[in-house]
């Protein structure tokens, strides 16, 4: 290009500059060296996805000024949500400036700022408006046509009353695989399952159904690698605001800028997270892995499959384990004879719908050295399937989750059973002490008979999700619980049609001292087959709004029990109820999706504290 003409340029381009009064370009000169960012407010530069894995958030640079006082406000589109917080000055230092969360994708943002900006000794107190544009949604695709849209094709908010909308849900769905996925097994030892491998789609929705934040996960994960695979679940919101999950071989800690806080393998001793990490108050984590190397009874050396808690403080240390095929019966086979083996977890296989395994076939399975992420009994199979852990500090024990036994547990720090919620039926003598006696509102024992009910809306959880004592209400002996229940072989069978198959959210109260157990609210019984979630899914009591959250995560997901064939697609329901209301304040369904788990997120606990 010709001398005059670059020249000509670079005037122009100075020139369209000088005509935006709101941007200054830094070039630097004889006074300093030359700083190339643009400054588009008072302050500094705007940096749009700071740490390369939020990309509907930003970071409006300090400038080298002292801010306080710090107010955001997103201005939302027509008929949108509006999102304003105020920020910490902890963030500001944290982040070197303001933290914008809650962009629109592909759009042009107005993000209002207001500030109080100090320079030598001098203090302006300034409102301004930033005009940002953050990128579309992306996600990786599989190229199968059930994954239609970002992380959608459709979503539709039914019903907001008004003292919910200005919810925020942050939600864990998993796109299908891809031709990425990880090419490489356990085989020193035996089994594990290191192969179970999802896309992970993370995002955050507000009540009308708009994405505001989304994870990018590449920087952090690749189906390439054995330990940057895996299945990204778990998302829970600690004290401090920031989001904690694992996945395969990891468990991980970032705010919801981006920024990470730590990112580490499972200790030595462990492999395989999965499904739950749990932040106690006094900030250790408690997660469900399994055990990287047991020698079993016949000596055999094997990885387990999802029966293993353990408990790691602020640094890593493994401070306690809980070893489940030592603790429980890894032998009892009575629930896994009876589950429908189209559907186990998210090991999902149409042509297997409505199967189940025999006798025979448990029996020959057992003597084989098949090991691995496959139903069956003993150590090195799936015979626990742990999918959540919480951390009761009232006693210091555990309670969990077992999908595959169809009981949620609660174990003390002791290593031993203090009590089962669940169908007695098949258990070993010295566990039927342990077992809570179903009763009405009056504490009247009900007409319970091994695993069915008579003459009450009383049921077990079958192969439940999700098992949360709810802190603010269980007092003393008195425990609160909420769970899903899946509804998987319910009574102990496969119903006769699969469209007689229903899923509840369910709260029970538990006399822990007297050792009965009464269910006072459920939900999701009179929704039916198109309600159902065979697998995935939560319910949990949210104390900001005294509500109860459910996220029925894979209903829709059917198929036909003659030919194997879906019959629907997974279009995940998320609903939110006033305490003990039969009738949802918040109604939200998104389609084609598959759903693993979904909460309210605080704005506040992220920015405010």
């Amino acid at each position: 290009m010709h001398r005059g003409k670059v020249l000509s340029l670079v005037m122009a381009v100075f020139f369209m500059l000088a005509l935006v009064p709101s941007m200054a370009l830094a070039i630097g000169g004889p006074s300093g060296a030359k700083l190339d960012y643009g400054i588009t407010g008072k302050i500094g530069e705007v940096v749009v996805n700071p740490y390369g894995i939020a990309p509907l958030t930003a970071v409006i640079k300090n400038g080298g000024y002292y801010l306080t006082n710090i107010k955001v406000a997103i201005v939302p589109q027509t008929g949108g949500q509006p999102i304003s917080y105020a920020v910490n000055e902890k963030h500001v230092r944290t982040h070197g400036g303001i933290p914008v969360f809650g962009l629109y994708p592909d759009y042009i943002n107005t993000v209002e700022v207001e500030y109080d900006r100090t320079y030598i000794k001098k203090t302006d107190h300034i409102k301004e408006s930033y005009k940002i544009y953050a990128p579309a949604v992306y996600t990786d695709p599989s190229g199968l046509p059930a994954q239609k849209g970002a992380f959608f094709g459709s979503i539709k908010a039914t019903k907001v009353d008004p003292e919910f909308k200005d919810r925020l849900y942050f939600v864990n769905n998993i796109a299908l695989k891809s031709g990425k996925g990880t090419k490489v097994i356990w085989n020193n030892p035996a089994g594990g399952a290191l192969e179970w491998n999802y896309n992970p789609e993370v995002f955050i929705i507000d009540t009308t159904g708009a994405i505001r934040w989304y994870m990018l996960p590449e920087p952090i994960y690749t189906m390439r690698s054995a330990f940057h695979a895996g299945v990204m679940m778990g998302f829970r919101q600690n004290i401090d605001g920031a989001m904690s999950w694992g996945y395969g071989q990891r468990y991980a800690k970032y705010d919801i800028i981006g920024r990470e806080i730590f990112n580490r393998e499972l200790p030595a001793s462990y492999n395989d997270f999965s499904h739950f990490m749990y932040n106690s108050p006094d900030g250790h984590y408690f997660l469900r892995v399994a055990s990287a190397n047991y020698k079993r009874p016949d000596g055999k050396n094997v990885r387990t499959v999802r029966d293993v808690i353990i408990e790691v403080d602020e640094n890593g240390n493994v401070v306690d384990d809980w070893k489940l095929f030592d603790i429980l019966d890894p032998y009892r086979s009575i629930v896994i004879k009876v589950l429908d083996e189209g559907a186990v977890c998210l090991n999902i296989d149409a042509s297997q719908a409505g199967h189940t395994i025999s006798a025979e076939e448990l029996a020959k399975l057992d003597q084989s050295d098949r090991f691995g992420d496959i139903v069956g009994v003993g150590p090195g199979r799936n015979w626990a399937h742990v999918n959540s852990v919480y951390h009761d500090t009232a006693d210091d024990s555990i309670i969990i989750s077992s999908r595959h036994q169809s009981a949620v547990i609660k174990i003390g720090r002791d290593k031993q059973v203090k009590w089962i919620l669940g169908s007695p039926e098949g258990w070993k003598p010295e566990f039927l002490s342990k077992f809570l006696t179903p009763v009405d509102s009056k504490g009247n024992k009900l007409n319970c008979q091994n695993s069915k009910c008579t003459g009450t809306d009383f049921d077990y959880p079958w192969t439940q999700h999700t098992a949360f004592k709810i802190d603010s209400m269980s007092k003393g002996d008195i425990l609160y619980l909420s769970i899903f229940d899946n509804g998987d072989a319910r009574g102990m069978e496969q119903p006769a049609l699969p469209t007689m198959k229903y899923s509840r959210a369910v709260i029970y109260k538990i006399d822990q001292k007297k050792k009965t157990v009464d269910q006072i609210w459920e939900y999701g019984k009179e929704r039916g087959y198109e309600w159902y979630s065979s697998v995935t899914s939560l319910t949990e009591y949210q104390p900001d709004k005294n509500s109860i959250f459910v996220y029925s995560a894979t209903a829709g997901m059917q198929f036909d029990i003659a030919t194997g064939a879906p019959v629907g697609v997974p279009s995940p329901e998320l609903v939110e109820f006033k305490w003990m209301a039969k009738e949802p304040s918040v109604q939200i369904r998104m389609t084609p999706c598959l759903g693993y788990q979904a909460f309210p997120f605080s704005i506040e606990k992220a920015f405010s504290k």
